[in-house]
This record gives C-alpha cells, structure tokens and sequence, in this order.
C-alpha cells in the first residue's frame, strides 16, 4: 500500500480524493491550512484511521517540511497530489501586483514547493507518482477570472516539462482538469479589492456571470465530484497511465473543441452560447 500525501484536502476534491485513497486501505496524509476549516477532514479521520491530517499550507516552506516530515514516519512518499489552490475574481486590467503575486504563490509555486519536497526521494527510489489539479480553464479563459485561469495554464506547462524530466526516473505524472462540479470552490473565490460597483467592468461582469452561472447549473445535472476523486486515484495507481484525464462533461467537450479550432471560432460559438453575441462593441 502507498504512502499519499494531498494538499488541500479539508474539502471538495482534495477531501473525496483522500476518502477514495484511504478506503483502498492506503495509509493518507490529508493536508489542511486552517484548523477552523478542517472539521469536515477531522470526521472523515475518525471514520477512517487511515487518514491523518497535517497541517500544511503550500505558500508556507516551513509548513510545507513539517507535513513532508510527519508523513515520512509513514515510510517514503509514494503519491503526491497537489489540489490546493483558489480563484481570483478581478479585471486584468485592475490586477494588483499583490493579488496576481497570491493567486500565483499558491497555485502554481506551490505546486513547484511541493514537487521539489518530494521528487528527489522519488528519482533515487525509482517510484512513485505527481498528480497536478488543473482545469477545464488550464486550457481556455473566461473573463474576469484570467489570473486563476493563467496560474491553471502554468500547471498544465509545469506537468508537462515534469512529465519529460521525471519519465526517464520511473516517476509518473499526470493532470486531472475538472470542469464545473457542485462543490463549494465557488463559494471560496476571492473577489480582489476595489472589484465592485466603481469598477467599468462591474456591468458587464455581472452580465457575462450570470451568462455562465447558467450554463454551469445546467452541467452540474448529474455532475458527481466524486468523479475527479476516482480519476486521481486512478492516475495515480493505474497500470497503463495517461498524462491527461478530463473530468465532467464540460471538460470533455470544451477542451477538445477548444484545442480543434481556432480562438475566433470557439469565442463566437461561446458568446452564442451564452446568449452574448454583442460582446463586441466593435461590431
């Protein structure tokens, strides 16, 4: 049995991916960055003594150690999966250093923090396994949400140059990109200051997310999560692995469309889609 390491795992994906792996009896470090949100993490231990939270935020490098350390009393770390990230809401033209800085530390430095915590061990045993959270929108943007959607990009470009570099040591890697899923990341984003009512995008921001709450609703309609859950598990414990592994239905239709054709074409039939076909004021 595999020794798992998962960042993020107090809720949502990260805390169903630590279910799945400890219910096939592999012994998980569940790692959680706020005490006051981990009680759901702390429930899930009590039922399953196979799991062990840790306390470890990926932007904090002495956290980070302190949750490599307690998992290595398990034994060498077999599985890595790194979910912990968040979404900013904010313009790109209003960016602030500071904002975009966080976004970034988080979800693409702290995916770096993690993977340099634990490949070397990986290539001197010649095992083990990276899986990378990423997106439907690793691949294509929405606006207001470029940041979260450029950090996500990053992760695709980071497992890939990963994937070349730690092949040839026996370590495998792979991304899981989920769609939209009824889980509370939604709940979670993080509206960057100065975003509200003053701001010239805020109509049209308003217009173009209640555009695409609607379409997300309407994938949500048999949506599981746990879904992305059996896809880590099985990226991460298959025979015959892949590198990418779409989750939702969104995702298995947007993504190849979106990689099929070129921008123009899949931005109109988005607009049309989202009933938003004067987007353009140029036209």
């Amino acid at each position: 049995m595999s020794n798992v390491l998962i960042t993020g795992a107090n809720s949502g994906f990260g805390l169903l991916t630590a279910r799945r792996f400890a219910e096939a009896g592999h012994t998980v470090h569940a790692g959680f960055r706020s005490k006051d949100r981990a009680g759901d993490l702390d429930a899930l231990a009590l039922e399953l003594p196979e799991i062990h939270p840790v306390r470890l935020d990926v932007t904090d490098q002495a956290l980070i150690d302190g949750a490599i350390a307690e998992a290595r009393k398990a034994g060498p770390i077999d599985v890595l999966v790194n979910n912990a990230g968040f979404e900013l809401a904010c313009p790109v033209d209003s960016l602030s250093d500071e904002a975009l800085s966080r976004q970034f530390d988080t979800n693409v430095l702290g995916v770096v923090r993690m993977v340099r915590a634990v490949a070397p061990e990986m290539r001197d045993r010649k095992q083990g396994a990276i899986v990378n959270l990423s997106s439907v929108v690793g691949w294509l943007t929405a606006p207001y949400t470029a940041a979260y959607a450029a950090s996500k990009h990053a992760v695709e470009s980071l497992s890939e140059g990963l994937w070349f570099e730690l092949a040839p040591f026996g370590v495998r890697v792979a991304v899981v990109e989920p769609g939209a899923f009824p889980t509370n990341f939604g709940a979670n984003v993080v509206t960057a200051p100065g975003f509200n009512e003053s701001s010239p995008h805020w109509p049209n921001a308003q217009r173009f997310g209640a555009a695409l709450q609607s379409m997300i609703q309407a994938s949500h309609a048999g949506a599981d999560p746990q879904e992305v859950a059996d896809l880590v598990f099985e990226a991460a414990t298959t025979t015959m692995p892949k590198f990418r592994y779409l989750a939702g239905a969104d995702a298995r239709a947007l993504i190849p469309a979106y990689r099929s054709q070129e921008f123009e074409l899949f931005r109109d039939a988005m607009l049309s889609r989202l009933g938003l076909t004067d987007w353009d004021a140029r036209t």
